[in-house]
């Protein structure tokens, strides 16, 4: 077989990343980054009010100065073997759309409009629209649109995101069309077919993000969203009926975005899909074994063959949807809506005296006090961890609870709050770290142990991501935690390894993603195993978490 070369794009929170691949071996020949300017800057975002929005420029700016940067280097006799290219992205991540396909934002009369923007997927500001949603839902005067997104719909997801918008925006309702999925808008855009009624939607979003289903032909139907609020009348008919694995192609890319990016034309574009459910792909997923995908947030992903799950639902996760991971296989979704947000918030906590008191220093001392206030902000969470590694691991520890940005997984529920449980006057900064540390690793054993309860066997766990390969400290608390050994994968660009492994089979390199897999995996770097004897005192500190939560979530609802 000759060298063929594929593309995998993956849109994260931050950034656009971009990888070559030689698919004979699995080598990554080249990689580009761009962050989004607009976005590092905090426009368009309140975090007060938990908005948080994307504006498309900045998306289409960084695909672009990241292409420049992959292909700088490369040779022409690799550039005319690319044969496609993949796209991943957050979700839900979704935006209004005209009847052209374009995202209102990038129109003159919405350009500064944040409600004509991505809704970012953990933007919480339509907890409301959620509830509703469920109330109906649960009703039982409708099918019950939320059985297979594990019985709650959350206001990270799609239909209570636009519901959101349409009540508080009027001029966005009136000028909208239809909406589309951020992974669904990008390869739309690079093949030029952006007619809302004809470009591929995402089986993975959908499936996960906005209640379709086989079952029920698709999406909810028009009476059931009509009477949660006529506001959505007409919206479902402008949407979609089908929807399409990670593995089919979505198109040509455009001879237009051929020569923007420096590609050749004829290249194929895959159907895009969710940055983590790709990265489980590029994370070697296979039957019964556990992604997590851990970064700022965790998702949880399994893939079931159809005979073994059968007709069980599962309760209070993401979704259960036919072919969203793997083609042919139930793919099973989970999550925390914070992780390494957690460790972030507090870096912020602990700076907030340096940042403040910096601004009322004598100008002559200014730079070299915002060196060293830099340095300390960058190496604040290892030197925390340093600490905590040195302390004893005991049942009269503090107990902290994960909900600082709502709870995702099990049974969702973003009006939650974060908590701790046994401050006293010797508790320092590393203590305190270490209690939110082992705080997001009982978050991340509720999720297994719900997985587990509904009959679902776990046969290993791998992880992925930043947390994942930087912080030997958490993954080993992980590891003693949920009581099993986990493999860390080598590859630090899982996900844009995942949707060139997918582009492989969209171009007929390989018949399936499981092939792509063996021959494009970059395998593991290290395995952390559980220490008995850390797990044995860990179990009743997660029966505190437990209680503490129960506790909680009683008092908030």
């Amino acid at each position: 077989m000759s060298s063929n070369y594929t593309i995998g794009v993956d849109f994260g929170t931050d950034s656009v990343r971009t990888i070559l691949v030689d698919t004979l071996t699995g080598n990554i020949l080249s990689e580009g980054c761009s962050y989004y300017k607009l976005w590092k800057e905090g426009k368009y975002c309140n975090a007060k009010l938990n908005q948080f929005r994307q504006h498309p420029s900045d998306h289409i700016e960084a695909l672009k100065t990241s292409f420049k940067t992959l292909l700088s280097k490369v040779p022409n006799s690799i550039k005319s073997n690319i044969r496609a290219l993949s796209v991943a992205s957050t979700g839900s991540t979704p935006v209004a759309i005209n009847k052209l396909g374009v995202p209102l934002s990038l129109t003159e009369s919405f350009k500064d409009n944040p409600n004509a923007m991505f809704i970012l997927w953990k933007d919480h500001t339509a907890i409301n629209e959620a509830n509703e949603i469920n109330e109906l839902a649960h009703s039982k005067k409708y099918l019950d649109y939320t059985t297979y997104v594990g019985g709650e719909y959350s206001s990270e997801w799609f239909w209570a995101k636009i519901l959101h918008t349409f009540r508080i925006d009027q001029n966005v309702k009136n000028a909208t069309f239809s909406w589309v999925e951020h992974c669904d808008w990008i390869p739309a855009l690079l093949t030029g077919n952006t007619n809302p009624l004809k470009f591929k939607r995402s089986r993975c979003a959908a499936g996960h993000k906005a209640m379709w289903h086989q079952k029920w032909n698709g999406l909810p139907s028009e009476e059931f969203l009509c009477e949660i609020d006529p506001l959505l009348s007409g919206i479902r008919d402008r949407m979609y009926t089908y929807t399409y694995t990670s593995d089919k192609s979505a198109g040509i890319i455009s001879k237009e975005w051929a020569t923007t990016l420096g590609l050749r034309e004829n290249i194929l574009v895959g159907v895009g899909t969710l940055d983590a459910h790709m990265g489980a792909i590029g994370g070697e997923i296979k039957p019964n074994y556990l992604v997590k995908v851990i970064g700022t947030s965790t998702c949880d992903m399994l893939v079931i063959p159809k005979e073994e799950i059968k007709d069980n639902v599962i309760s209070g996760i993401c979704g259960q949807v036919d072919g969203s991971i793997i083609p042919n296989m139930i793919g099973l979704e989970a999550g925390q809506s914070a992780f390494g947000d957690l460790y972030a918030w507090f870096n912020k906590f602990l700076m907030w005296p340096l940042d403040n008191f910096i601004k009322k220093i004598d100008v002559s001392e200014n730079k070299s006090k915002k060196i060293i206030a830099k340095e300390i902000r960058e190496h604040m969470l290892f030197e925390l961890s340093e600490a905590a590694k040195e302390l004893p691991i005991i049942e009269a520890d503090i107990v902290a609870l994960d909900w600082l940005n709502g709870r995702r997984t099990p049974n969702s529920n973003q009006g939650l709050k974060g908590g701790i449980l046994g401050l006293t006057l010797s508790t320092d900064a590393p203590k305190l770290f270490k209690a939110l540390v082992e705080a997001t690793c009982f978050g991340s054993k509720k999720i297994i142990d719900r997985f587990l309860e509904e009959g679902v066997t776990i046969s290993g766990i791998i992880a992925v991501g930043g947390v994942a390969q930087k912080s030997d400290f958490v993954m080993q608390t992980l590891a003693d935690i949920l009581d099993y050994p986990i493999s860390v994968v080598k590859s630090e660009q899982t996900c844009a390894l995942g949707a060139a492994m997918s582009a492989a089979v969209v171009a007929g390199i390989y018949e399936t993603i499981l092939e792509a897999q063996k021959a494009m995996g970059a395998g593991f770097e290290k395995v952390y195993n559980p220490i008995p004897q850390n797990t044995k005192v860990y179990q009743k500190l997660y029966f505190k978490y437990s209680q503490f939560g129960e506790f909680v979530d009683h008092k908030i609802n």
